[in-house]
């Protein structure tokens, strides 16, 4: 059996792997950041380098 430890955020645009031990986690689904979790709804990406989302 394989462990699964990171995945990519589950933001559609977003580019970053998120450790599932330090996400946010909303609905089932994991997110890099509180932006992605929400949706963007205050029009703020996730702030992480080289990310555009």
């Amino acid at each position: 059996m394989i462990a699964v430890n990171t995945m990519k955020c589950a933001c559609q645009p977003c580019l970053c792997v998120v450790s599932i031990s330090e996400a946010v986690q909303k609905e089932g689904k994991y997110y890099c950041s509180d932006s992605c979790a929400d949706g963007h709804a205050n029009g703020k990406g996730c702030g992480h380098h080289g990310c555009g989302c």
